[in-house]
């Protein structure tokens, strides 16, 4: 006789063990250690540039520009 015979012939049985299966994977779920979001820490770059005495305009077309190509 094959397993799959035993469910069949069984359907009590079949129907009580899904249940239970059911209810401890619930269970099981809930004790899980998993968090929905995460601690992560993004690496960053910071970069500093001076030019004394510059207008905004010209930082942003000498020394902004050049960097962020870099």
């Amino acid at each position: 006789m094959n397993i799959t015979a035993t469910f069949i012939h069984r359907p009590v049985a079949t129907t009580l063990l899904t249940i239970g299966v059911t209810l401890v994977g619930i269970v099981a779920f809930r004790f899980l250690p998993v968090a929905a979001l995460p601690q992560v820490e993004f690496p960053t770059i910071n970069v500093g540039a001076n030019l004394p005495g510059a207008s905004p305009e010209t930082m942003a077309t000498s020394v902004a520009a050049p960097l962020e190509r870099q």
